[in-house]
């Protein structure tokens, strides 16, 4: 995390995130670092689908098109969050952290990692099956890796 802080720094670059399943995992461990308000602006918490709509703007008809565990809401979610946090980089998770999975959702290890900018975005889909909270720390280990590929 702090090779991500150190780059946005560098860059005048201001992020952001708007996670799921990883509960605000990301933002607790991006603001453990010192001086991290000089780049962070803040995150949202979207664990349901309705603070996903209702705050962020996700759109009803993708989540019920494509599922919440999508490439399609995490695109959303990133470009949605971008805005909505008025910040130069945002990056969003959404995921199956476990331990059970919906009929017809996505496996247990699921996720998919979105960073947005103003120019593009991108979206990663990762499987990772394994407990609970290995899932979670893997994903927020995605989301730093990705927003920093995003910048250099």
């Amino acid at each position: 995390m702090e090779s991500l802080l150190k780059a946005y720094k560098e860059k005048g670059l201001t992020l952001g995130s708007i996670e799921s399943m990883t509960g605000g995992l990301f933002a607790a461990k991006f603001t453990e670092i010192p001086g991290s308000s000089a780049v962070f602006k803040g995150s949202v918490v979207t664990y349901s689908c309705e603070e996903k709509i209702n705050i962020v703007g996700v759109k009803s008809e993708t989540i019920e098109k494509y599922g919440v565990v999508s490439k399609e809401v995490a695109k959303e979610m990133a470009e949605l969050g971008r805005k909505l946090l008025n910040v130069d980089v945002c990056v969003s998770v959404t995921g199956n952290a476990g331990p059970t999975c919906e009929p017809g959702g996505k496996p247990v290890g699921c996720f998919y990692v979105g960073v947005a900018t103003k120019e593009e975005t991108t979206v990663k889909e990762f499987e990772k099956p394994l407990k609970r909270n290995m899932v979670r720390n893997e994903a927020v280990l995605a989301m730093r890796d990705l927003a920093y590929l995003k910048i250099i």
